[in-house]
């Protein structure tokens, strides 16, 4: 109880402005000499052809495609899950939903989060003598012990769930439109459109919530400040340190910028991924003018676009699930398609990870964890079982191959939550649901769950068009291949320490500076 309460009022000064002088960046114990540094920026929504890198017709992403020239670009890598909070579980634990607990979203009433047995990336590179510091979007629960501020970051700036899930001055672009926060008292929300007009989106530092509406059209500028700051800081330090940068880009509303220099029909998304690109290129550069050497830089995204946007979603390149567009419904965004988990990734470490290499091993959001770990030289917690790899020979170029299977979550479009109904195997990729994510167009495609799965060839069927003949030889051959890996991990899961996380709501918790004003308006910076 002490110790809490010395966090709480160490991270709650940070009020006062006094949050670098007081975290402690000196290290007493043993570090086994230089440890690496690490930056991990995570993209929302962004589609895998929204990487000029990857999809020649986008010119949007200048500093991302130098990136990948300087180091190296994954062009098979994939999101734990295809929605946000499970993602971002896996992302911080290593382990897939069935095991973390966290199988969709945490909601603005959520009472819980990630499970606090879970241990996170965070707390244990801080065990190993590194500093902590998250920016960005957190949706892993905002309420009491599930804040990041308890989860292993030693310093917390930005919103703690989606941008879209509160109202602000400054509503930027989405589809259908929401408006702005209401300035007197009125309906509370628009079920048909859910739009949030009760609470306004708060902006956090550390347990303060320092601005309530966040100015969408400053954020950017303010993430890309505040972690270049923490960058300076924690080299000027002398101590190891992870930084963890959760952006809103690409995920709606998009803020409202120069729209001028980008392609009519195209504008908002164009000038979003522009300024993403150019916050991550501000990143980039600090690291490249204080700890170049020494730091391991990694960029990808947590899901797929939400196709249902329309004009304001990303691209999915080549692979566009044609399967399921046939049937009606998005094959993007909450689906198990290559479009709703196939992600851009990038990694940069001059001097250790190869420059302007393309690698086509077959790796996961889940890896980060186990990698970096090893990188840190850290210890992975014990009693538990992790769904990742320690990918450092693949980064360092000593092998070309990743995962021999991976298993796809459902992430809300059809079949339970979480359930591995999803698998792939090689260049083989298995179904046994499809379905239930909304297009464009409103459509929705049919949940249908087929006892024999569709089975397709990725690598002569990108786009997973036609699957394999069920009578064939191939499907044949692969089809208890797939039986097998699916029933040792459902095995495996069984025999695990498995957590539950808590999807209770209640209003109270929602965040709210001031619960005297309409939409719960305060400033403070």
């Amino acid at each position: 109880m002490g110790q809490l309460f010395l966090k709480v009022l160490i991270v709650g000064l940070n009020f006062l402005g006094f949050f670098y002088p007081l975290v402690d960046f000196r290290f007493s114990g043993k570090t086994g000499g230089q440890k690496p540094n690490f930056v991990i920026i995570l993209a929302d929504d962004m589609g895998w052809g929204d990487l000029g890198a990857n999809w020649a017709e986008t010119k949007d992403t200048a500093h991302l495609d130098k990136m990948a020239a300087e180091g190296m670009r994954f062009v098979d890598f994939h999101a734990a899950a295809s929605t946000c909070s499970p993602s971002r579980a896996s992302l911080l634990t290593g382990r897939l939903g069935l095991r973390n607990g966290v199988t969709h979203n945490f909601a603005v009433t959520s009472v819980g989060g990630l499970p606090l047995n879970e241990t996170t990336l965070a707390e244990v590179l801080q065990q190993a003598g590194y500093v902590t510091g998250m920016i960005g979007k957190w949706h892993l629960g905002h309420h009491g012990s599930y804040h990041p501020n308890f989860r292993g970051f030693d310093y917390y700036f930005g919103i703690p769930y989606s941008n879209d899930m509160g109202c602000t001055d400054t509503p930027g672009y989405d589809h259908p439109p929401c408006p702005a926060c209401p300035q007197q008292s009125g309906p509370s929300r628009n079920p048909e459109r859910a739009c949030y007009t009760d609470v306004a989106l708060p902006l956090y530092e550390n347990l303060t919530i320092v601005e309530q509406p966040v100015n969408l059209s400053s954020l950017a500028q303010k993430y890309a400040e505040k972690a270049t700051q923490f960058i300076q800081h924690a080299s000027a330090s002398g101590r190891p340190f992870l930084l963890y940068v959760g952006l809103a880009h690409m995920h709606v509303p998009l803020s409202v910028t120069q729209l001028s220099a980008c392609p009519p029909g195209r504008r908002p998304y164009a000038a979003g991924l522009r300024e993403m690109d150019s916050l991550v290129g501000q990143i980039k550069d600090k690291v490249d003018c204080t700890a170049k050497e020494n730091t391991f830089l990694w960029f990808t995204g947590d899901n797929g676009p939400w196709a249902q946007k329309c004009e304001l979603a990303g691209s999915t390149g080549p692979y566009t699930g044609l399967w399921q567009t046939r049937q009606g419904g998005s094959p993007a965004k909450q689906t198990t398609w290559e479009g709703g988990h196939r992600v851009p990734a990038l990694a940069y470490w001059p001097g250790r990870v190869p420059i302007n290499v393309t690698s086509t091993a077959l790796l996961s959001v889940l890896d980060i964890f186990p990698t970096v770990v090893a990188l840190a030289q850290a210890s992975l917690p014990p009693d538990r079982h992790f769904d990742g790899l320690d990918a450092s020979d693949v980064l360092f170029g000593r092998l070309q191959t990743g995962h021999r299977v991976l298993f796809h979550p459902n992430s809300g479009a059809a079949g339970e939550y979480g359930a591995l109904q999803t698998v792939r195997l090689e260049r083989y990729k298995a179904f046994y649901v499809t379905g239930g994510a909304k297009a464009c167009d409103g459509s929705v495609g049919p949940e249908q769950h087929h006892e024999l799965p569709l089975i397709f060839n990725l690598e002569d069927n990108s786009a997973e068009d036609v699957p394999l003949e069920r009578g064939g030889t191939e499907y044949q051959t692969v089809l208890p291949q797939v039986r097998r890996v699916l029933a040792d991990v459902l095995q495996d899961i069984s025999e695990d320490n498995i957590s539950s996380a808590d999807y209770t709501q209640d209003p109270s918790v929602a965040p709210c500076c001031n619960p005297y004003r309409i939409a719960c308006r305060c400033q403070t910076v």
